[in-house]
């Protein structure tokens, strides 16, 4: 059986627009982020990021995330009263995406965690293949 595509109602059909829409709030990049990069799965871990994210709005983004495919949700196994946040395919996608928009602005504003950009500017091939490595094992969480 294949997967239906959802059907979204969009300003327009420019790909960048699609982008902007699903993506266009600080707070789904952060939280992808937290995911990719801090290996943040549940929603006490994303209430408790750096930036502080209101609880109401991390809840809205989150379904939002999961309404366009780009995280999936599914209870805890060891606690069915919470539920576990996982990036997608669709969603790992986003990894080179937020890698260049990292090196983007450390070039041009001054940011913290240079740790971070000196270990992408290294290698970055090999930092977005670690990236892609833990999610790929399968009934792992990336840690």
């Amino acid at each position: 059986m294949t997967a239906k595509k959802a059907v979204f109602s969009r300003r327009s059909g420019c790909p960048l627009n699609a982008s902007v829409e699903m993506l266009g709030d600080r707070w789904s990049l952060l939280i992808i982020r937290d995911m990719m990069l801090l290996g943040h799965h549940t929603f006490k871990e994303f209430l408790n990021s750096y930036e502080r994210i209101a609880s109401n709005i991390l809840a809205n983004r989150l379904k939002r995330l999961e309404k366009y495919g780009i995280i999936s949700v599914a209870p805890d196994p060891d606690d069915g009263r919470s539920l576990i946040y996982s990036l997608t395919p669709k969603g790992l996608g986003l990894a080179p995406v937020l890698t260049e928009m990292v090196l983007w602005a450390a070039a041009y504003e001054d940011t913290g965690n240079q740790a971070l950009v000196r270990l992408i500017r290294k290698d970055k091939e090999h930092f977005l293949a670690e990236v892609r490595k833990r999610f790929a094992e399968p009934g792992k969480r990336s840690t």
